[in-house]
């Protein structure tokens, strides 16, 4: 952990706590601006632990300086609570984008992988990493990669694909789910970030959400469909 940030060092599960505090209270738009405050339970829930150990764990990191937390109102990361968050999702992001582009493993593999290996990474290793990728800005999931100085990319609105109007086309810029057999079934349609897809007529109906990537039609899965974040594109792209 980046000492410029934190002096005394913290355990993996406290790097943990925080990372997925950060996660939960950006309210899942993969903006990573921490706007709510994240209740014991839904913690619990996320990192499969029991509400009583969360409540001790937040009772430590809060000692530390690193969350605010009052019983019934949640929890939220102070300034430096945020930093810290920040710079372990620079480290797994930037495995996952190394594992993808420099290792071939799949867009599938690669979150496993750097669950167990952003905790172990040094600064200049994480150094060495962006370089050789070229400083890149996002994940291969579209997710945002923290800059070294912990700054975020300006990234364009993005709206969840299902949410589209019937004709109306999107540039798929995420895809929020670490889900093994989602992201299997979203590869082979050509559903990833960078690509284009269109909501056709009577796109929205009870058996899913009706798109064109290609010169291909689907009918995707409603939960599969929210999964993907776009931005919506002018009128240009028609036809």
């Amino acid at each position: 952990m980046n000492q410029l940030i934190l002096k005394t060092p913290l355990s993996e599960a406290q790097e943990d706590y925080l990372k997925q505090i950060l996660l939960l209270s950006s309210g899942g738009t993969g903006s990573l601006e921490p706007t709510l405050a994240v209740s014991t339970q839904d913690l619990a829930d996320e990192m499969q632990i029991k509400p009583a150990s969360v409540t001790g764990m937040l009772k430590k990191l809060s000692e530390h300086g690193l969350v605010e937390h009052e019983a019934y109102r949640g929890v939220r990361l102070t300034a430096t609570g945020y930093k810290v968050a920040l710079e372990v999702l620079r480290h797994h992001r930037l495995i996952e984008a190394y594992l993808h582009q420099a290792l071939g493993y799949g867009w599938e593999e690669v979150h496993a992988e750097a669950e167990r290996l952003e905790h172990h990474i040094s600064e200049a290793f994480e150094a060495r990493i962006a370089e050789w990728l070229g400083h890149p800005s996002h994940d291969p999931h579209g997710d945002p990669i923290p800059s070294a100085q912990l700054e975020l990319p300006q990234d364009a609105p993005s709206q969840r694909l299902s949410s589209l109007e019937d004709g109306e086309y999107g540039l798929v810029m995420r895809v929020a789910t670490q889900d093994q057999d989602a992201l299997n079934l979203l590869a082979r349609l050509g559903i990833r970030p960078g690509a284009k897809v269109e909501m056709l007529m009577l796109g929205h109906s009870v058996e899913g959400t009706r798109v064109r990537v290609g010169e291909q039609r689907y009918l995707l899965p409603t939960n599969l469909a929210q999964m993907v974040w776009v931005s919506p594109l002018g009128d240009e792209y028609a036809g």
